[in-house]
């Protein structure tokens, strides 16, 4: 592969998702969808700029296919760490005293919105494959699971993370992750009891390579405990790794953040030995991490350096890397269209209705509960890889993986969008619960730290 042909790549993807994000603004589209709609561009199943500019540089001695082939897997790579990022600044964004006040509202969207939606995908499934047991738990946890990498950063762009509204909906948000992974791994796990051997593709989880019948009935709660005990332990150790570091570096010197980087890496690494999500342990280390990335010994700059290096660089590439695996053909696919139509109306139908009567239950206006539910709708990342896995184990068909797809598609584009639209018809006001410990200079926000 030639260097030179690669870095001229890079530059002009670059200039891409600059560019896009930059004309698209002017009309009021989300940088979130404005991403997506740039990897569509750059991905190999619209134009696939990638793929032409690479034969354009073939010129230069490289092998066009190998040059494409080989920064798309970058691309997804820097995508995978900007997940990662995007993840830990959240937790770092989390405020315990914000926490604390959005209580109830937390509980009703982590009990409604994972529940009901889990229902409405268990029947759904049933209705087709009523004998399929492990399908029907595995269809409930695509259904339960939202998308975190879309909530935050909507919540985020729109300022609402220091509210009761937006720290109860980011909260739920990762809870209700929590709940469909070990719903995940539960019907992984019943599947492969009902199979000869191991099946389908090895991942870190050191549960693809025990044999099923070692914990019999009790994989659940031994699941169950694995994932409590490993969150305790890692805010408990990444906090009092941060505090020491604290004391022996300044937050302004480099080498602070390259170790602060290791840690929260690694805490990841560990949660996905133990078949835990990387979402679940980057939110937890920068959970672990939020009281040292306060203004107290120079916090805030720390934080400000976090996010320059996550929302500046890693972030970007998330979206982008989505958008370029954005398959259209999905929609002109032969399958069951009952199966897609139901589980599209299933699922929007249950995240909305789900969201905006627990927000209802703890006091909320209906348009507070209707974006709550609206945020709760996207299934990305999470969801897709979860239905890879269904269909690499034999529990999923192609007309049910399709439709997942689809799912992603039409629920991933519009809804950052229609957030916006609801909340400017409906001129919803947000309380905000001022931290009394640290105040955001005006010089330091968000914006300008973007």
């Amino acid at each position: 592969m030639n260097s030179d042909a690669f870095l001229i790549l890079f530059i002009a993807f670059m200039a891409v998702m600059g560019l896009i994000p930059f004309v698209l603004r002017r009309y009021q589209i989300p940088s979130v969808i404005a991403l997506l709609a740039a990897g569509m561009l750059l991905g190999p199943n619209c134009f696939d700029m990638t793929g032409r500019l690479s034969e354009l540089l073939s010129y230069l001695g490289a092998n066009s296919k190998i040059t494409a082939d080989h920064f798309n897997s970058l691309v997804n790579s820097l995508g995978s760490l900007g997940l990662v990022f995007l993840m830990t600044l959240a937790g770092m964004e989390a405020d315990f005293k914000l926490i604390k006040s959005a209580r109830k509202p937390v509980v009703a969207l982590s009990i409604l919105t994972f529940l009901l939606p889990a229902i409405s995908g268990y029947l759904i499934y049933a209705y087709f494959r009523a004998d399929d047991f492990p399908g029907k738990l595995l269809y409930a946890s695509l259904f339960a699971s939202h998308s975190v990498g879309i909530v935050f950063p909507v919540i985020r762009e729109l300022k609402l993370t220091k509210t009761k509204f937006g720290a109860a909906v980011l909260i739920s948000t990762v809870i209700t992750d929590i709940s469909s992974i070990i719903l995940l791994a539960v019907s992984v796990q019943l599947k492969r009891q009902m199979t000869t051997g191991l099946q389908g593709p090895k991942t870190l989880s050191v549960f693809d390579y025990i044999d099923p019948g070692f914990f019999g009935q009790w994989f659940t709660p031994v699941f169950l405990l694995i994932v409590v005990v490993y969150m305790v332990a890692a805010i408990y150790i990444v906090s009092l790794l941060g505090k020491w570091l604290l004391k022996h570096f300044q937050p302004g010197e480099d080498i602070l953040i390259t170790i602060l980087l290791f840690v929260i890496l690694a805490t990841v690494l560990v949660g996905e030995f133990l078949g835990i999500n990387l979402v679940v342990g980057a939110f937890i280390a920068g959970l672990a991490l939020s009281k040292l990335v306060k203004p107290q010994g120079g916090g805030l700059a720390l934080m400000g350096r976090f996010e320059s290096i996550g929302y500046g660089f890693l972030v970007p590439f998330l979206f982008v890397s989505i958008g370029m695996k954005t398959d259209f053909s999905a929609f002109g696919a032969g399958g069951n269209l009952t199966i897609v139509l139901l589980t599209v109306i299933g699922l929007v139908g249950s995240k909305v209705f789900s969201g905006w009567l627990a927000l209802r239950l703890t006091g909320f206006t209906n348009g507070h509960g209707l974006c709550a539910g609206l945020m709760t709708v996207p299934q990305l990342s999470a969801t897709l890889a979860a239905a890879a896995i269904g269909k690499d184990l034999g529990m999923l068909d192609d007309n049910f993986f399709n439709a997942i797809i689809i799912l992603s598609i039409v629920t991933t584009l519009p809804i950052p969008s229609l957030v916006r639209i609801v909340i400017d018809r409906m001129k919803l006001q947000f309380t905000t619960v001022e931290d009394e410990a640290y105040q955001i200079p005006e010089a330091e926000k968000d914006d300008e730290l973007i």
